[in-house]
């Protein structure tokens, strides 16, 4: 498709490029205002317990010290900290300061001192007085009955079972489950257990708060979320929306860790406090141990199918492990199942349920894959099990089971994010190609042919098949604003985040590609609740097709106005005109700039400014698809896992921007082996995490990386702006079940807990008598 298309489709330089690579002044931290206040954090060395008395006295008489913040003399409202839509699905079950806290790592109290080393040195000379209390370490452990509950404060709202530990649940049934296993030729069952994992991009959260000329709060700060941020705000500290101003500049990455409102809230009141700037930047420690986590989950997925290889039944339960907090509780629950039964929809008996249980270990929140990570790896490795027993390639398997283009499934309508969802049928769907070319690139055939190894060193093949979505139906809602200038540019204003994903660019090139001119004549101004347009924020795959489409729209308005200015000066019908290469065209070659149009626009009759703000709201969300390969080595002497090859066919409509397009694919995988590699919190028995730096929690680095090939394949989404649908989480989905299917085609072994790591493998090989020949 993209030979119809002069900007979309080709790989243009990011519009922030030159700043980024130049390091001009662009992030959060970057700003620099005279008289600021920095801000240290007072956490629990304790997983679960009561402050009976606090004393901040030592704190307050230290020079340099402005403010000391606790319960005590801070809003006692409840609220979450999951930057979602309005009303949130997640539990309001936190307050700025508690006075109990639930996790290693819980606020206790905040310094704001002339300094970041005055502020720490006070945090330090607080004194507490706990009343330690029975700490819940696992989910198993808040599932007893008589568990201590974690959420036994009487104004929290929201949750499903306080007193179970229960933050959320779900229960999705179509047609009879239980009734359809004496039906299959061959069922299989398995439970995969997922870990603790921090996003850990390279900008740790960062805020700045100061007043501005009105007295006005402005929140300067690395958020996915700039207007969720200011409504939370707002309400926590008491005062009005208008009376909030948030801005976002670059960010240096969020994978999911910045949807949440973490830091705005203590700044925000410092700077009313004491009406001064205030800034707070949460060291490395701080954003494993204090900021979000990705979800553990344990999985339990029940597959039947028939001879030929047709699924009859799947049952899927997930628990997952919140944390201390119910943030995107019961979003990222039902995503587990939203985002992977509907790809198997051969199977007329289906059943998805789910709890997400507190503990007092750090909190889950969004994380790119967003539960649909943690799933696949259980549904798919049960599939890969079911082709084997049925002696059926696992990629026939998929072909014969897998959504097409013109179905549905029950469980669009079913399940939602956190409530019923919307019906769909599905416009568009690359998959087949995916599998196809994927297997191509890959010699998939040949490689199934080759002998098995016999050696200390043993290699294996393993594949996967994805879908995830494109925003979130009737409950996303971007707006865009675009202004025509009069030397023929135009201002595109635009709630949208980029965290450095390359939206910007991506919805520049969108306008530019209706208006006709090069994209460097698009002028993009994004962010900043002031001055754009509402945009819910960077989440759920949903920038490219939500907040893209509102582009469209608000630009195919502008070009209507200008073909109506340039109908007058050429004398001509508009429906005839046509617009590009910077001008409008008669079919009699008579042409007029856009310059011209808007100059006339501006200064000559009927007067006015060309242009037009436009919302969107989707109704669906096309989901990208996706096909994993995966080449392992295994060293069945010390465990150890290597990837040798990993090839990603990827279906995401039109890619706007190919190589931005291909660079979010490798990311997302090298998340994703990471993840399944190598990622782990690792903590003591009460609680700490063991491995809170970047020297012991080991993410992977180019060299620790195999080849990755991404392959786009050709697709387009009828409903999506210029044909494109999103592309950014589904690679994370990935690795973990092609990686598991090829360790077990290597050595015969089943893992079934994340990550691979080489002591938990050789500790599986040898309790499986599987070892070298002497």
């Amino acid at each position: 498709m993209v030979d119809k298309f002069e900007v979309v489709g080709f790989n243009e330089r990011k519009v922030d490029g030159a700043a980024l690579v130049t390091g001009k002044p662009v992030f959060a931290g970057d700003l620099d205002q005279p008289g600021t206040l920095y801000l240290a954090m007072l956490t629990s060395p304790h997983p679960h317990a009561r402050i009976r008395s606090i004393d901040v006295s030592a704190a307050e008489a230290t020079e340099g010290v402005a403010l000391v913040l606790t319960h005590e003399n801070t809003p006692s409202v409840r609220y979450t900290t999951a930057g979602q839509g309005y009303p949130e699905p997640s539990p309001y079950d936190a307050r700025m300061f508690d006075e109990k806290v639930r996790f290693v790592g819980d606020r206790v109290a905040v310094v704001a001192a002339e300094s970041k080393a005055i502020a720490a040195a006070a945090a330090a000379a607080i004194t507490v007085d706990y009343e330690l209390l029975e700490p819940v370490l696992s989910i198993d452990a808040a599932l007893e009955s008589g568990a201590p509950v974690i959420h036994d404060e009487p104004d929290a709202t929201g949750v499903w079972d306080a007193a179970s530990n229960v933050a959320a649940a779900v229960d999705v049934r179509v047609g009879d489950v239980e009734g359809a296993w004496g039906d299959c030729d061959v069922v299989v069952e398995t439970t995969t257990e997922t870990q603790y994992a921090q996003h850990a991009p390279l900008e740790p959260h960062v805020c700045r708060s100061y007043l501005d000329e009105n007295g006005r709060l402005v929140l300067y700060t690395s958020t996915q979320v700039p207007f969720h941020a200011r409504r939370i705000v707002a309400r926590v500290l008491g005062i009005p929306i208008h009376r909030v101003r948030v801005i976002k500049p670059r960010l240096g990455g969020g994978f999911g860790v910045k949807q949440e409102i973490l830091l705005e809230d203590v700044c925000g009141l410092v700077t009313l406090r004491t009406g001064r700037p205030a800034l707070w930047e949460f060291s490395r420690r701080e954003e494993f141990v204090s900021a979000r986590t990705r979800h553990p989950f344990r999985v339990r997925v029940k597959v039947g199918a028939m001879s030929d290889g047709t699924l009859h039944a799947i049952d899927l339960d997930a628990v997952q492990n919140t944390g201390a907090y119910g943030t995107h509780s019961l979003t990222v629950l039902s995503n587990a199942g939203s985002k992977t039964l509907p790809l198997y929809n051969k199977a007329p008996h289906v059943r998805f349920t789910g709890r997400s249980v507190y503990t007092n270990l750090p909190v889950g929140g969004a994380y790119r894959g967003y539960g649909a990570t943690q799933a696949y790896f259980a549904l798919e490795t049960a599939l890969d099990e079911v082709a084997r027993r049925l002696e059926i390639d696992p990629v026939e398997l998929r072909r014969r089971n897998h959504i097409r283009e013109g179905e549905t499934s029950p469980i669009f309508r079913e399940l939602g994010e956190g409530r019923e969802g919307v019906a769909m049928t599905i416009g568009s769907c690359g998959l087949p190609d995916c599998l196809t070319e994927g297997m191509d690139a890959f010699a998939w055939e040949e490689k199934r042919r080759r002998a098995p190894d016999t050696g200390a060193v043993r290699r294996g093949i393993g594949m996967s098949t994805h879908m995830q979505g494109s925003g979130i139906p009737l409950i996303d809602m971007a707006a865009a604003t675009v202004k025509m200038n009069d030397d023929g540019s135009f201002n595109l204003l635009i709630g949208a985040t980029d965290l450095g994903t390359g939206s910007d660019t991506v919805l520049a090139q969108i306008a530019a590609e209706v208006l006709g001119v090069p994209l460097d004549h698009i002028v993009v101004y994004s962010s900043d609740t002031d001055m754009t347009p509402f945009d819910t924020g960077a989440y759920a795959s949903s920038t490219t097709y939500v907040s893209g489409k509102a582009v469209e729209k608000a630009a195919l308005q502008v070009r209507e106005q200008i073909v109506g200015v340039a109908a007058a000066m050429l004398k001509a019908d508009a429906a005839d005109l046509s617009v590009g290469h910077g001008e409008v065209a008669a079919p009699d070659a008579r042409s007029v700039s856009l310059a011209e149009v808007c100059t006339r626009a501006y200064y000559g009759a009927d007067q006015f400014q060309i242009g037009a703000t436009a919302s969107f709201v989707p109704e669906e969300s096309p989901p990208p698809f996706l096909a994993c390969f995966a080449e392992v080595a295994v060293d069945v002497e010390t465990g150890h896992v290597t990837v040798l090859d990993f090839v990603a066919a990827v279906d995401c409509g039109t890619p706007v921007n190919p190589v931005m397009a291909e660079g979010q694919m490798e990311g997302a995988l090298a998340n994703g082996i990471g993840y399944a590699l190598t990622e782990e919190y690792v903590f003591d028995t009460a609680g700490r995490m063991r491995n809170a730096d970047l020297a012991r929690y080991k993410i992977p680095g180019p060299v620790d990386l195999p080849p990755l090939r991404v392959i786009l394949v050709d697709s387009y989404e009828p409903t999506g702006p210029m044909g494109a649908k999103s592309i950014a989480e589904i690679g994370i989905n990935g690795p973990i079940p092609a990686i598991a299917n090829a360790i077990y085609d290597a050595v015969g072994l089943r893992l079934t807990a994340t990550p691979f790591t080489p002591q938990r493998v050789w500790r599986a090989l040898r309790d499986a008598g599987i070892t070298a020949p002497a």
